[in-house]
């Protein structure tokens, strides 16, 4: 994976134990990747929107998003909708990594265009693994755009 161009991953989730537990796991997965982290649905569209504190260039547009959906202030399912929504930020794959295993939470996100929807493994050996797997589909296989969309 070292010949892999690293891209930014922005990681949403309001549990500190949880924003550590992933940094841990993609490092021990050896992604070499940028993690950003916010911890709601507000700063969310705001590092995307590159409002308030991420106005500046330290908000670089993600390649992947990695979505919690019980947050405060803005839930998960509200951001994915609004970033769905918006003709400059749809194209970001997003994977819902949750403890919900709502089979509503499942069917709600798909249909408001998540890319995939991952219950958050209950060791931490499970997330690393996710992560590799992650890691492997994202990074390898899949051809991901780069930067916004042509007009």
């Amino acid at each position: 994976m070292n010949n892999l161009k690293p891209i930014t991953i922005l990681l949403a989730d309001d549990d500190a134990d949880d924003r550590l537990l992933a940094r841990e796991a993609l490092a021990e997965s050896r992604l070499a990747n940028d993690l950003r982290v916010v911890e709601d649905g507000e700063q969310l569209m705001d590092y995307l929107y590159r409002r308030g504190p991420y106005s500046n260039d330290n908000a670089p547009r993600p390649g992947l998003i990695l979505l919690d959906l019980n947050m405060p202030r803005k839930d998960g399912r509200e951001a994915l909708s609004e970033i769905k929504a918006d003709n400059n930020l749809r194209g970001i794959p997003i994977i819902v990594l949750t403890t919900s295993k709502a089979e509503e939470d499942i069917y709600r996100t798909y249909d408001l265009g998540v890319n995939s929807f991952i219950t958050k493994p209950v060791t931490f050996e499970g997330l690393v693994q996710v992560m590799k797997v992650l890691g492997r589909y994202w990074f390898e296989i899949v051809e991901l755009p780069t930067g916004k969309p042509p007009a």
